[in-house]
């Protein structure tokens, strides 16, 4: 019974390590993307414009969408797995409703992914980099509650 209880620790272990690389994953895209939707928004040629559309496309659909999925399924199966310790983790619930906000802010990237392919003008460069910039605030506040655990 002791050596399932190791390999059960050691296979947590093991998903909480693959979470924490599609964690960063998902935030290398969250962080670059909205940096290619500068870039596109000022540059002056179609060929340009296409070259950032396609960089954002693949960005989007090759990396993030996939690192996000991994990084909600191993979190999911960390948080199901020890329900009846998380159950009553008052950080973890925070942090969950973090993560569903970056969540929407991935989601928001792709359909301004979307309207850029066709209004390279959407929005000026420099809402971009102020746009640019919230995946920090969730970023900070996610590793502070997972480090300290404050409630």
């Amino acid at each position: 019974m002791t050596h399932l209880f190791l390999n059960f620790n050691i296979m947590f272990d093991y998903i909480k390590a693959f979470h924490i690389i599609a964690m960063v994953c998902w935030f290398a895209g969250i962080f670059y993307l909205p940096r290619l939707f500068v870039y596109h928004t000022m540059s002056d040629d179609k060929i340009s414009q296409d070259r950032f559309a396609l960089m954002e496309r693949k960005l989007y659909r090759g990396i993030m969408n996939p690192a996000m999925m991994a990084t909600w399924a191993l979190g999911l199966s960390m948080v199901i797995s020890h329900w009846e310790v998380y159950k009553t983790q008052g950080w973890l619930h925070a942090k969950l409703l973090l993560v569903i906000l970056l969540t929407i802010y991935h989601i928001a990237c792709g359909r301004y992914r979307l309207k850029l392919m066709t209004n390279p003008t959407l929005k000026t460069h420099t809402f971009w980099r102020w746009f640019n910039e919230i995946p920090v605030f969730i970023l900070i506040a996610v590793v502070v509650l997972v480090v300290t655990k404050p409630f």
